[in-house]
């Protein structure tokens, strides 16, 4: 469990009550750790995973560092399979709890992720015994979500929210908070934040380089995701977003949450005042450090002058 919070100077100029999902302070850092837990639950109560057994799943970071410590408790081993564009943090972080590292270069097509997934499944073959959690089309991804993360947010926020902002990748968080609020007939509406050069949502496939936002082909769960509205967030936005939520309110979040942040402050303003909204913070920034927080990198990968990047009411419109 981690904690709601109220946040009352990320957006001052707006009077909305806005409240944030920490769940940047789970074990493993993201909101993963539950996604994590509730895959290798499910895997071991079909008797599909043992203890000794191996574990093989494509990650872009935050999941594989969540697969990497479960494994450890669990007495499982687990190898990551990951593209160029991984956090070179996070494959440390994975490392560090026993993990085993598989690097897919980048195919011709561009698209990562498949490569990632083909790569999973020639491993499997090569590895009799061994499973994966296939985090993109296994229903206990979105339950892991209806059980503990909208309920969570539900009793912390005290109800009644208006809208719920979620990060999408596999679209697992964002399914299992919609089946919640249809189940128990609330009224709140979902937000979808994705990544400009995603797939989802009827968006076309382009570059991105910063991991755990957005896919390259469009995931199994993701055709259940009915989100109420879309947010497609170009990465100068996202480290915008990110540096806005460390300035005004010392919390250090991943990309992901910055793209949250930008999409917040695109919406808030058309918002009737007292509207009541929370976001996820999905996962910390450290493994960011060299990325979105580093002037050098903004101005050598993203070619954006570092001193544009500053804190601001103003958000690209997309």
């Amino acid at each position: 469990m981690t904690p709601v919070v109220k946040l009352s100077r990320l957006f001052e100029a707006w009077n909305v009550e806005l409240y944030a999902k920490l769940d940047l302070l789970q074990l493993s850092g993201s909101t993963k750790e539950r996604t994590a837990n509730g895959l290798i639950e499910e895997l071991l109560g079909s008797r599909r995973l043992r203890t000794g057994g191996m574990i093989i799943e494509s990650t872009s970071g935050n999941l594989g560092i969540a697969l990497a410590r479960q494994c450890v408790v669990r007495g499982v081993r687990f190898m990551a399979v990951v593209d160029e564009n991984a956090n070179p943090v996070a494959l440390e972080l994975m490392e560090a709890y026993g993990a085993t590292v598989n690097r897919v270069q980048t195919p011709a097509d561009g698209n990562k992720l498949a490569a990632r997934r083909r790569r999973v499944s020639d491993l499997l073959a090569a590895h009799p015994g061994s499973v994966t959690t296939n985090q993109y089309g296994s229903l206990a991804n979105p339950r892991a979500h209806f059980d503990s993360t909208m309920p969570e947010i539900i009793a912390g926020s005290g109800g009644n929210l208006d809208y719920l902002f979620v990060a999408t990748s596999t679209t697992g968080t964002l399914l299992g908070c919609q089946q919640y609020i249809r189940t128990h007939g609330l009224n709140t509406k979902i937000v979808a934040v994705d990544s400009v050069g995603s797939v989802l949502f009827g968006g076309t496939a382009g570059t991105r380089r910063l991991p755990g936002l957005g896919a390259g082909v469009l995931p199994e769960l993701a055709s259940s995701a009915e989100p109420d509205l879309v947010f497609q967030i170009e990465e100068i936005d996202m480290v915008r977003g990110c540096r806005r939520l460390a300035d005004r309110e010392g919390i250090l979040a991943g990309a992901s949450t910055g793209a949250i942040v930008a999409a917040l402050g695109t919406l808030l303003p058309s918002l009737e005042e007292g509207s009541r909204v929370a976001f996820m913070v999905h996962d910390t920034g450290v493994p960011y450090l060299q990325t979105v927080y580093n002037d050098e990198w903004v101005s050598t990968v993203l070619n954006e002058d570092p001193d544009h990047v500053a804190d601001t009411e103003e958000f690209s419109d997309h």
